[in-house]
């Protein structure tokens, strides 16, 4: 549980690194801090009442749990610690030691809350983006995270949340709660902060796709925590949940590869790192309910529907700009709905979907599980957002100058990249006149120089 949650949380950096090479040089700073700013802000409001919130005794109905019950975590680090294991009597969340269980899950929170972010690239001012991202952690992750992820204890003692215990929806590790809940977020958030200048008409191609594909190298690594993890022990359903989570993403790849060649005739790096990013949305809930063959299955058909849904922005106007919408809401939609089609008895959840002689009992869990999510995080985000508005006098974003300029410099007076020392090249000698540093001509020159 320890290295699972140091691989939950380093996929936060490479969030960072994935959506930074997305948007154009001007905005990457920007765009990675609002990532990285979200570890800071929700690990503290985690310690504080999230956890409380998500994981605290039920106080009615299966949708909150008690905020001040655990508050600043108390009652989870009383006991003794010692250095022989035998001798501790340190608090227990099942199996093991309740504040790896508290560390584990408030990287779950800091990500959901980052990926968000990928919506409002390059022009929602970074006061007004902490400011949303504390009240809608409050509002809508923690309470959302105890519906999806808080069980009732084995004696009764403790009660969780609705969708877990009472629906019986299965999602093992966040398509609801994760890739639905920021999915339909980032989709309110966006259309309230509005298009940004010249969209879709000006092209916005990303900058650095070095980067993009680096940073979903780093998010299918840290994935083996986020799914394998939530087996909360090294055991079979682990194991299980780690091959799902790489055959799945390998077909998702694939699909969106070929989805890619056959509508626009190139397969291209960027499809290939977000048929990456689809393929482990769509296993998420899934990988300890469907079979090897079964993931396969749900990583392609996932994967080409999110190929196919990231063109809808252009077709109903909303300016989703880094296609948060369109892979982690259809992805985390189609993910946990095939669970209902392919779930596989002798998975380590042992439910049958339609499939595999289930009937439809098991998808109209899942539909209602992901529907109510989808309702409840889209219309609270959108009052959020509204109210962040509010706030900020009606300026959640940037002016049409600031934007011009470029979010790095207006918001946080700092540039990604620093070309000073090419813009003051001198001449070969005294006497030569600076070529121009932009034809092939001005290179062979600068060079010639310096080999002299």
């Amino acid at each position: 549980m320890l290295a699972s949650t140091a691989l939950v949380l380093f996929m936060t950096p490479g969030l960072a690194l994935f959506y930074g090479g997305m948007v154009r040089s001007k905005s990457v700073l920007n765009m990675m801090m609002m990532s990285l700013s979200s570890m800071g802000l929700i690990g503290v409001l985690w310690v504080l009442y999230g956890y409380s919130m998500a994981f605290g005794n039920d106080v009615g109905g299966g949708l909150l749990g008690n905020p001040t019950e655990a508050w600043g975590l108390k009652g989870l680090f009383v006991g003794s610690y010692s250095a022989n294991v035998a001798d501790s009597s340190y608090v227990l969340s099942g199996s093991i030691p309740a504040l790896a269980f508290v560390g584990f899950q408030a990287t779950f929170a800091i990500i959901t809350v980052a990926l968000i972010s990928g919506a409002v690239a390059d022009r929602m001012k970074f006061g007004a983006w902490l400011l949303f991202a504390g009240i809608w952690a409050t509002i809508v992750y923690f309470p959302v995270a105890h519906w999806v992820f808080a069980f009732d204890s084995s004696d009764g003692s403790v009660l969780g949340g609705w969708i877990a215990n009472s629906l019986k929806a299965i999602d093992f590790a966040g398509g609801t709660a994760v890739h639905i809940n920021a999915g339909i977020a980032a989709l309110a958030l966006a259309i309230v902060v509005g298009k940004r200048r010249g969209w879709p008409r000006e092209p916005m191609r990303p900058h650095n796709l070095t980067l993009v594909m680096l940073g979903a190298g780093i998010l299918w690594f840290g994935w083996f925590g986020f799914n394998a993890g939530s087996a909360l022990g090294a055991n079979g359903t682990a194991a299980f949940a780690m091959v799902n989570t790489i055959v799945a993403t390998c077909a998702a790849m694939l699909a969106w590869l070929l989805v890619e060649r056959i509508r626009d005739g190139k397969a291209t790096s960027l499809g290939a790192a977000s048929g990456v990013v689809a393929g482990l949305v769509a296993i998420t809930p899934a990988c300890a309910s469907v079979s090897p063959l079964g993931a396969i299955a749900v990583g392609a058909i996932t994967s080409a529907l999110c190929a196919l849904a990231v063109g809808l922005k252009f077709r109903f106007g909303y300016d989703d700009s880094l296609d948060v919408v369109g892979v982690h809401l259809v992805g985390g939609l189609a993910g946990t709905i095939l669970i209902g089609f392919f779930a596989d008895p002798g998975s380590p959840a042992a439910v049958a979907g339609l499939f595999y002689g289930g009937g439809v009992d098991q998808l109209w869990r899942q539909i209602v599980g992901a529907l109510a999510v989808l309702l409840y995080s889209g219309i609270l985000t959108f009052v959020i957002a509204l109210i962040v508005k509010a706030i900020f006098g009606g300026k959640i974003r940037l002016s049409p100058e600031e934007e011009t300029t470029g979010i790095d410099e207006t918001e946080h007076a700092e540039t990604a990249y620093d070309f000073s020392s090419h813009r003051g090249l001198a001449g070969v000698s005294a006497g030569t006149p600076r070529p121009d540093a932009a034809t092939p001509q001005a290179a062979a020159h600068v060079a010639a120089g310096k080999e002299s």
